[in-house]
């Protein structure tokens, strides 16, 4: 549970982030980014609910797929091209808040993904683990 909850507040922290450049730093004003941003402001609270409430795969690979979307976003807008005209730079505590707290969503989503699937179902291949699904329907007198 220690793990969901850190990978909880690693989401929390990156939506707030977005909220807050959205809201207060003229996010909002930006055609594409801005909608972005609030989304992601909402998506990460919603991530972290079923993180921890939902014990199953889906929201740990939410989690990592909002940590990588949302930090490959920003280090696309730092290259000289930019991201739908935001060009940024790796300075400012919210920069940094952000990428840490996605990064962090990203590593804890998936150690809890690993830990969703026995490592006997990730190294058993696909026919012995049909025939033991198989074993298991079957009715033994």
């Amino acid at each position: 549970m220690k793990l969901r909850l850190l990978a909880a507040i690693a989401l929390l922290v990156s939506a707030f982030v977005h909220a807050k450049l959205f809201f207060f730093d003229g996010f909002k004003d930006q055609h594409v980014v801005g909608p972005a941003f609030m989304l992601n402001a909402v998506a990460g609270v919603v991530i972290a609910v079923l993180v921890l409430t939902w014990e199953h795969w889906v929201p740990p690979s939410l989690t990592v797929g909002f940590g990588v979307s949302t930090l490959a976003a920003f280090v696309t807008a730092t290259l000289p091209a930019g991201l739908f005209g935001v060009h940024e730079h790796w300075v400012g505590p919210y920069v940094w808040m952000a990428a840490v707290s996605e990064a962090t969503a990203i590593v804890t989503g998936g150690i809890l993904l690993a830990r969703t699937f026995p490592r006997s179902e990730r190294t058993t291949s696909p026919a012995k683990t049909q025939h033991r699904l198989s074993l298991r329907g079957a009715h033994h007198h």
